[in-house]
């Protein structure tokens, strides 16, 4: 008796606590250090003990799986009951609910979701859950439920709440209505990232956010050409809604008109009536997987279209966007992306090996912080309004073929043990998308230059440029501009 009521004790007081300062309470009382800071998953004592109590079960998958809902739904401010029966699971939140159906077994049988004033639907997305669960994929099960939460991540009571996710389900409805635009039967999937008008769209499936794919670059496009079948992956982002500080017009219900684009060709909307929006705490967002380096020009044209501050557009929200050389940028994503160790990105001279070439080495001129010159990481892009996602697309296209240039010069090889038969190239900026590439004419000492403007993602004009005095190197700008382009 004399414990029960310890028990009974201890539940009281550390019934409103949360469950990271449980976690560190029990690591205190067990005199051991965190091995590493609590986050939104279980750290590996805790993972563990529940392999051990799933050996305890003897594979009883649907113990462990109720064990698995019991553990994860407090860390996400969820609530997990069960059945009287057992074989019916319910994660729930003031917002929505997810009801599983498992046999006795624990294989699942029917998994549903229902929001807020919906009928429960048949979501196949969950059925992951289970999977993830059982192969120990703890950080996968865990996502699945946070991007769920994350829907609701706006500030404000229940109603409001609601209104947001009414919100985005209007604005996802309009993508995918612009995304049909473009469809027909015989596109393919590169096409459609190219040149669709919000790329290639993936709708949002459960708390999966809305994916769109707007980018492939022509090295890419070459692997999938070499290889069907490939699922070559693209650029990407998300669209999902964020909360705020301030209030913006979201509209409730679709705005999308018809099929027939406007005079200027672009989808046609209806106006953004008081009867058609609601003001909200939130705005829509397109979330990059990377951030990605933009020119400060590029963020201006964003501002533009959306209406939204600049100072939003990095997600840091406090000073507003750090501006740094635009090529500096780029040279230190590329060497995040293709370097495993943490390379010094105050280099400028990488090495490059071609097949049947000799070794090019470039110097890449970072300019400066001069506004023309100068960008910024960008790992969100806000708006209240689907008729800017075509125009904010085109601009990332742009952008991103930009960087792929200027990125296909950095390599994580900055030092070169064999100076022999080296081609010297310097590559620097100019104003807006635009770079000359410096070299040794072949047959002179003097030196040559090829001017370089990415008009679009999917135009590029190249200009050589010679002494009067130098023989012709038997390349005319368009052959240059088609070999680049390519």
């Amino acid at each position: 008796s004399s414990t029960t009521a310890l028990m009974e004790r201890l539940h009281l007081k550390y019934r409103q606590k949360p469950w990271t300062e449980t976690l560190k309470l029990v690591h205190s009382c067990m005199d051991k250090p965190l091995r590493q800071p609590v986050g939104n998953a279980p750290d590996s004592p805790l993972l563990s003990c529940m392999e051990k109590i799933q050996r305890t079960l003897n594979g009883n998958e649907l113990l462990f799986f109720l064990l698995l809902l019991f553990l994860f739904s407090p860390l996400l401010r969820l609530n997990a009951h069960i059945s009287p029966t057992g074989t019916a699971c319910y994660i729930t939140s003031n917002m929505f609910y997810i009801e599983v159906q498992l046999e006795q077994d624990g294989k699942v049988v029917d998994v549903k979701v229902a929001h807020l004033g919906d009928a429960p639907v048949v979501k196949l997305i969950f059925s992951q859950l289970f999977l993830f669960g059982r192969t120990k994929n703890y950080d996968a099960f865990g996502k699945i439920l946070e991007d769920l939460s994350n829907l609701y991540q706006i500030p404000g009571n229940s109603e409001m709440k609601a209104k947001g996710y009414l919100a985005l389900q209007a604005l996802e409805k309009d993508l995918y209505s612009m995304y049909l635009l473009d469809r027909t039967q015989d596109v393919n999937r590169v096409t459609e990232v190219l040149h669709g008008k919000v790329g290639h769209l993936v709708p949002r499936t459960g708390g999966t956010p809305t994916n769109i794919e707007f980018y492939i670059s022509p090295y890419q496009v070459l692997e999938a050409e070499l290889n069907p079948g490939s699922q070559v992956c693209g650029t990407k982002t998300v669209v999902t809604v964020e909360g705020t500080d301030t209030f913006h017009k979201l509209p409730l219900s679709p705005l999308f008109v018809d099929s027939q684009a406007a005079e200027d060709s672009n989808p046609a909307f209806l106006p953004l009536t008081d009867e058609l929006s609601v003001d909200l705490p939130a705005f829509f967002v397109l979330k990059f997987y990377q951030p990605i380096p933009m020119s400060s020009s590029s963020i201006e044209e964003i501002q533009r279209l959306t209406g939204i501050n600049n100072h939003l557009l990095s997600g840091i929200q406090i000073t507003g966007l750090e501006l740094a050389p635009l090529y500096e940028l780029i040279v230190q994503s590329t060497l995040k992306e293709k370097c495993s160790e943490d390379l010094s990105t105050h280099k400028s001279c990488f090495f490059v090996s071609l097949p049947d070439c000799p070794k090019h080495c470039y110097f890449i001129n970072k300019g400066s912080e001069k506004s023309e010159l100068a960008g910024a990481l960008v790992s969100k892009i806000p708006f209240s309004h689907p008729k800017c996602v075509p125009g904010v697309i085109e601009i990332l296209r742009h952008q991103v073929a930009y960087n792929g240039l200027i990125s296909s010069c950095v390599s994580e090889k900055h030092v070169n043990e064999d100076d022999s038969e080296l081609l010297y190239f310097e590559v620097v900026p100019h104003k807006n998308t635009s770079f000359s590439v410096f070299f040794l004419h072949p047959a002179k000492e003097n030196l040559a230059c090829v001017m370089i403007d990415v008009i679009t993602s999917r135009e590029v004009q190249c200009h050589l440029h010679l002494n009067p005095q130098d023989p012709s190197l038997n390349s005319s700008d368009d052959f240059i501009a088609r070999a680049m382009k390519r």
